[in-house]
């Protein structure tokens, strides 16, 4: 199928890129590259460097003509989002809009949206989330990324555009950016890998659903060959603390640097871990990747280009 991926010089967008050129879709990726890497793209993918906000959008899908659209580019930071919700507001919801609209003028038959079950959920009740848990975010990522998700279902309704909407737990891996404010696998690792005692901002307690980057291009697949509709929570169901991350990840590079510690940072949920069941029964995912062997392989990839 023709598919274009936004965001696919990105971390999560690059994975899903080469998924898809691996079995053999033609492949278009846009990516601004304030945080994509062009290194990211296959060989076999058209690029388009632009941002989702830039009016010459149109010009890509207009040649692409896009049966399949997956929308990864966004502002990914919760930290970022509380300093300057404006800035994540017109990424998240107007960068989205743009981005759907365009879907559903020139035809796109799927529309994949990158949305989040770690933020969306704010501090839930039980634990693990599923889908029908109230939508509480703390921070204005959570609460653009929830704007995004209603919007989009008015497409839905008003364009006939198919949504699937994948709430992603914490999601980790190589390529995934260590020198900014969200990954805290790849922070930790970085550091670690430099000597450096990496920050944790609270007591490290609080435990996230840690996912990793190969389970999660799979699921967007999956999703691109059901044509099924509505979100699905993509996580792990388990909770991992943030000081057990730094302990397993300091075994593996075999640094002794402490952590240091700091202030809890607004924004921050204390405890977060999703239920998949509906992913499981709708589209025919499971995650595949242990922490322990994801954890191994993140590792050894900022090793090797640390090196």
């Amino acid at each position: 199928m023709r598919v274009l991926i936004t965001g696919g010089a990105g971390f999560i967008g690059s994975h899903i890129a080469d998924a898809h050129l691996a079995r053999g879709d033609e492949v278009t990726v846009v990516d601004s590259l304030v945080a994509g890497r062009r290194e990211f793209v296959g060989a076999a993918a058209r690029f388009y460097q632009m941002d989702i906000r830039d009016p010459l959008l149109r010009d890509a899908f207009e040649r692409t003509r896009p049966q399949l659209v997956s929308h990864h580019a966004a502002q990914v930071s919760v930290s970022v989002s509380v300093r300057e919700p404006l800035l994540d507001a017109e990424i998240n919801v107007l960068g989205t809009l743009r981005v759907a609209a365009l879907a559903a003028e020139y035809g796109a038959e799927r529309f994949i949206f990158a949305s989040t079950g770690g933020a969306l959920y704010g501090e839930p009740e039980q634990l693990p989330a599923d889908e029908a848990t109230p939508i509480l975010p703390m921070s204005p990522y959570g609460c653009a990324k929830a704007a995004a998700e209603g919007y989009l279902g008015l497409y839905r309704r008003l364009h006939g555009l198919p949504i699937c909407c994948l709430r992603y737990a914490n999601v980790y891996g190589p390529r995934q950016d260590p020198h900014g404010e969200a990954g805290v696998v790849a922070i930790f690792a970085r550091a670690l890998l430099a000597g450096e005692s990496p920050t944790i901002f609270g007591d490290g307690e609080q435990t996230r659903d840690f996912v990793h980057v190969d389970d999660v291009a799979r699921a967007n697949l999956m999703a691109a060959d059901r044509r099924v509709e509505g979100a699905f929570n993509i996580g792990t169901g388990s909770g991992t603390s943030v000081n057990t991350i730094f302990r397993v990840l300091a075994r593996k590079i075999g640094a002794t640097v402490p952590p240091l510690y700091a202030s809890p940072r607004s924004g921050d949920v204390s405890h977060i871990r999703l239920d998949a069941g509906a992913a499981r029964r709708h589209l025919g995912w499971t995650p595949m990747v242990s922490l322990e062997d994801g954890l191994d392989a993140t590792a050894a990839w900022f090793a090797r280009k640390a090196g």
